[in-house]
């Protein structure tokens, strides 16, 4: 018998295989270790190979597509049904089998090295934030013991901190003051840092030609258009642009029964932060119109319609709203070759 569909519970060391046949009868039930992975896979005929997608997934993927084999990623969120009794490698391993039999199974796709590329430029330049903030805060609560309250802002922190580090008469003994200075460095080496990551960010974002067209569309920048580059990899496989929309998690959930329809906040499926920026665009834009509106003057196409919802729903409401249509633009953008952005009118058009 053949193996057509290959379930692998991925580890650091240790690799479970399952194997089943065209009936999906199990004829595989393996160990393997890291070291003999890879000649383990290559003395398979060609097969469907299944995994979750996570960590080292898009790495075996890639592999596993060069030796000729079909590999297929599924979320752990949907593997986790079919696991039967008790949770171990080789359960672990059925349970991804299972989901991949199924016929609708969402699926993300293997991330080019490219992708992944971008997007740990993007997690490395997340990662130096939260370490701002910290420091930031640490030294707002040192200070705080002192009686001195200092502002949120990295700004503010960093001009006061620099203030009273030179200020010997500032009634801070000595020793503070080193500390004071010690944490100010810190600080100021992180801020390079992310000046850095926000230069590379914004140098591939002006030479990729896809995210040029992406940041035509109003609030999207450099960050929203490069991780989505990074992470939506191929767009037609997503059906329409709500499609897409409900992966990114901007359209609501649903609890309904009995023929009644009720719906709720958002999903929040999808990647966090790529959602969190189309929303933070959208606030962008909601301000934009509220600025507009402020001066006397009247908005007109898509700004109407920013308005028109700002007064029936409120800010948080309006930048979700615009959120989600930004998203189908994207994909609009993204699956056809030839469109544009069009402010006035529809949302997009074709070139002559």
């Amino acid at each position: 018998m053949k193996v057509t569909t290959l379930g692998i519970d991925i580890a650091k060391t240790v690799f479970h295989l399952i194997g089943l046949d065209a009936r999906g009868l199990e004829i595989l039930n393996k160990k393997v270790t890291r070291s003999h992975l890879t000649k383990t896979i290559q003395n398979l005929p060609p097969c469907r190979i299944a995994m979750e997608s996570c960590g080292s997934a898009n790495y075996w993927g890639r592999e596993f597509l060069k030796m000729g084999h079909e590999v297929i990623l599924i979320p752990p969120q949907y593997v986790k049904p079919f696991v039967r009794t008790n949770k171990n490698d080789a359960n672990d391993a059925r349970a991804i089998c299972g989901a991949a039999l199924r016929p609708r199974i969402p699926t993300v796709p293997v991330k080019t090295e490219e992708s992944q590329d971008l997007q740990s430029l993007h997690r490395s330049r997340q990662l130096l934030i939260e370490f701002r903030t910290a420091t930031i805060n640490h030294i707002r609560g040192v200070l705080l013991e002192y009686g001195i309250v200092l502002g949120q802002s990295p700004k503010k922190v960093r001009g006061e901190v620099e203030r009273l580090v030179n200020d010997p008469e500032g009634g801070l003994s000595p020793s503070l003051r080193e500390t004071l200075r010690l944490m100010s460095t810190e600080l100021a080496e992180l801020e390079s840092k992310l000046e850095d990551f926000d230069a590379r960010i914004e140098s591939l974002a002006n030479s990729h030609p896809v995210c040029k067209q992406l940041m035509t569309v109003p609030g999207v920048g450099v960050l929203t258009a490069t991780v989505l580059v990074a992470l939506v990899g191929d767009p037609f496989r997503f059906r329409n642009g709500r499609h897409f929309a409900a992966y990114l998690g901007l359209v609501p959930k649903q609890h309904s029964s009995g023929g009644k329809n009720v719906l709720l906040g958002i999903s929040k499926r999808g990647d966090t932060y790529l959602r969190t920026l189309l929303i933070h665009g959208g606030r962008a834009m909601v301000r934009s119109v509220m600025k507009i509106a402020a001066a006397g003057k009247e908005p007109t196409g898509r700004n109407a319609w920013i308005l028109s919802l700002y007064e029936r729903w409120g800010y948080n409401r309006t930048a979700v709203a615009v959120a989600n249509k930004n998203a189908r633009v994207l994909w609009a953008l993204l699956t056809q070759e030839d469109a544009v952005y069009s402010p006035a009118g529809p949302a997009l058009r074709k070139t002559a």
